[in-house]
């Protein structure tokens, strides 16, 4: 059977409901009802902006963003293949990379037009880091779209690209202004606009993320190496795990609540039920 990655490529546009024209495409099919099952999503499959909205906050909420596999000696493997294995069938999360580069590939096997966009991550001395410091996506349908299901606690519905006006979700405001040759994503808090991260509209692919992959799991100047973190969407606000500290925020006010763990045991009780996670190797808490 050929491998996920290339089925992914094939799926260029919805496939019938009640006819199978190959068993290839029958298990391009499989692979999708996996994939939305696995994000919880059971709405229209039609390829426009209704559709890539509710996949996007469905991804946020089901599949979290984390770190774990560099603090438990699992190299991460920029490949559609791994990645489904890890996110859909062992039903793990990850960071930048891996939840945008899969994400990709099921919209890409649903019809959508897909980019992999590249970005430097705003510092606080009010630099950017290096490009493919992150990994954001660009969905084209009769508008563009910045898509992003990789960078944690940021926008929950896909964002105009072509927009520089404010962009109001709930009590949050996100807007994309012109910086020389970039685009910068900006978020309103409290009453400042602060930078999230730069990007142009140049598309790459895997390979190109690769260099900065590794050094996001072995460098000691990544922050990724510092700490653990699973983190995730939630209806009214948002549930994170930084290393022994269990962070809730809800409501309109987003109101934090921040608890220290007694135990691994309690850590590894929570990471199960609330994120969904059991680890295979153990963990090495920093």
């Amino acid at each position: 059977m050929p491998p996920l990655s290339e089925l992914l490529q094939r799926g260029q546009a919805p496939l019938p409901d009640l006819f199978y024209p190959s068993v290839l495409d029958l298990v391009i099919v499989m692979h999708i009802d996996a994939y939305l099952e696995r994000i919880n999503y059971n709405g229209p499959r039609d390829v426009n902006t209704e559709t890539l909205r509710a996949l996007q906050v469905a991804h946020l909420m089901s599949v979290p963003f984390e770190n774990l596999s560099i603090h438990a000696g699992e190299p991460i493997v920029l490949d559609e293949d791994a990645l489904y294995t890890k996110i859909v069938d062992l039903r793990r999360g990850g960071f930048c990379y891996e939840c945008n580069g899969l994400f990709a590939g099921l919209l890409r096997a649903l019809g959508f037009d897909v980019a992999m966009l590249a970005a430097g991550v705003a510092r606080a001395d009010g630099s950017f880091g290096p490009i493919f410091d992150h990994m954001a996506l660009m969905v084209t349908l009769n508008e563009r779209w910045l898509v992003d299901v990789g960078f944690g606690d940021s926008f929950l519905e896909p964002l105009l690209l072509d927009s520089r006006s404010d962009q109001q979700q709930g009590t949050r405001a996100f807007h994309l202004i012109e910086e020389d040759d970039h685009l910068v994503l900006m978020r309103l808090d409290d009453k400042d606009w602060q930078p999230q991260y730069r990007f142009t509209l140049q598309p790459y692919t895997f390979p190109d993320y690769e260099e900065m992959c590794h050094f996001h799991q072995t460098s000691p100047d990544s922050h990724f190496t510092k700490g653990l973190i699973c983190s995730r969407a939630t209806e009214d606000g948002r549930i994170t795990l930084s290393d022994m500290r269990f962070i809730t925020t809800s409501g309109p006010q987003r109101l934090r609540d921040e608890q220290t763990l007694p135990s691994r045991e309690e850590y590894d009780r929570l990471l199960r039920d609330q994120f969904g996670v059991v680890m295979k190797n153990p963990m090495r808490f920093v």
